[in-house]
């Protein structure tokens, strides 16, 4: 029997925190999506570490973070027409599958002896690219599969997804690179890749395939998609948000080999285990958002308030002169970018006139695109002084920035009401007021 787009359960087989797992097709997607997001983590950790190893410099080690989300500046809008047009099971199959095979390509490049550091930056872009492709597609399938009432719950799982890899991925990189070596990790980089893709391939997305009612330019539906963000003060906060994280505080994570064997003289192993607690804390922050979903209402105060809550760790993690201190800081660190990362497109989702949803989201993904900058600057910085130092300056700018954003777009300290609600309200409040007096054929006009 086909699956159709959010048909309500005849009973509830599931706890409330995993209700989003009754939809069959959601069943299939989630490991995709969770092996699909290891195998990116994988890949900045066992780079990052090989980078440094033949540089010795923090900023070529920050240039694998750039790459690896410079595709999201330039193809995010393309990302988002995709997911309002296309047929989004072929956009799923496409990109994990290319991104599968720039894997194996390093896995082979690095046993035969010809990897050079800045193969890196070629591969990672390779995976980029099909990240910012996947992204959009992948988040609006959710309002398709689950409706407006269960997207919060299941955006909250997807979140659950990303930060177990999150987790998962660094924690596993780092222990192979200890144990074996960096071409170990990309042997079971290359197994998780190739799994991914057989499960999105077996994936029964029974969506309309929806085309657009008129072709316009990539260029005229990213103008589209920016005029509507800009007409509503919800989304814009969310897009400010989204880019104060990218570019002060996720950045972090790519100059993480500096500061694990510079700063606090731990290996790789220790360095996987510090990301790990990122994700770890991630994890349970959005497992916990998954149970409350459904009393959720402020959205955009969970939104704002988890990603305030990593930046002071961020900041409190920047005077960390040790391993054992650093653990619980990132733990709570994780802990509330889970906030951020489950309310970004939930939010979007529920605010946005479906027919521009796509494109919106391929904003989100401009924003969160402008990550590569992060890496740049934060890298630049750490070279020239140091790393604390510069992990210190983005957090301080990041904490600023963001009470600016709460102090003049209140909106997001509102109730967040879907698209259809405020529709409704406008209507209601058309048809309270009062229209002026029809003149009729015997009274005429005097």
């Amino acid at each position: 029997m086909a699956n159709t787009p959010h048909q309500a359960a005849p009973r509830r087989r599931h706890p409330n925190t995993l209700r989003a797992f009754e939809n069959p097709t959601y069943r299939v997607l989630w490991p995709s999506g969770f092996f699909f997001y290891s195998t990116r983590w994988m890949q900045v950790v066992l780079l990052g570490w090989f980078v440094l190893e033949q540089t010795d410099s923090a900023l070529s080690v920050a240039m694998v973070g750039f790459f690896v989300a410079a595709p999201l500046f330039v193809l995010g809008p393309v990302g988002g027409l995709l997911a309002d047009s296309a047929h989004r099971r072929t956009i799923l199959r496409g990109t994990q599958a290319a991104n599968a095979v720039a894997i194996v390509v390093t896995t082979v490049l690095l046993h035969i002896g010809h990897m050079a550091y800045w193969h890196a930056y070629l591969i990672v872009l390779v995976s980029g690219v099909a990240w910012a492709l996947e992204n959009p597609t992948r988040r609006s399938i959710m309002l398709d599969l689950h409706g407006r009432s269960g997207l919060a719950n299941a955006m909250a799982l997807e979140a659950a997804a990303m930060n177990a890899s999150r987790m998962a991925g660094p924690a596993l990189a780092g222990l192979l690179i200890a144990l074996i070596d960096v071409k170990g990790g990309y042997i079971v980089a290359s197994a998780f890749a190739i799994i991914s893709v057989a499960t999105v391939w077996w994936l029964k997305l029974d969506l309309p395939w929806k085309a657009p009612a008129v072709k316009q330019s990539v260029m005229s539906n990213l103008a589209q998609g920016i005029a509507y963000v800009r007409s509503d003060q919800t989304i814009l906060g969310v897009i400010a948000i989204t880019v104060i994280m990218n570019l002060f505080l996720y950045p972090y994570l790519q100059i993480m080999p500096v500061i694990a064997r510079d700063v606090l003289h731990v290996g790789p192993g220790h360095m996987g285990a510090m990301q790990a607690m990122d994700g770890l804390g991630a994890l349970v922050g959005a497992v916990l958002i998954a149970s409350a979903a459904s009393g959720i209402r402020r959205h955009g105060l969970v939104f704002v308030g988890g990603a305030a809550i990593s930046m002071v760790m961020l900041l409190a993690f920047s005077f960390a002169k040790s391993f054992g201190v650093s653990l619980p800081l990132l733990l709570i660190l994780g802990l509330g970018t889970s906030g951020f990362s489950a309310m970004q497109a939930t939010i979007v989702i529920l605010v946005a006139r479906e027919e521009l949803r796509g494109r919106v989201l391929g904003v989100v993904s401009l924003a969160i695109g402008t990550g590569p900058l992060g890496a740049l600057f934060i890298g630049g910085i750490a070279d020239a002084t140091s790393p604390t130092f510069a992990i210190r300056l983005n957090a301080i700018i990041a904490i600023a920035l963001t009470a600016l954003v709460w102090v003049f777009m209140r909106r997001m300290r509102q109730r967040t009401e879907p698209v259809e609600q405020t529709a409704l309200k406008a209507e209601a409040a058309e048809a309270d007021t009062p229209q002026p007096a029809q003149a009729t054929p015997d009274q005429g006009w005097r």
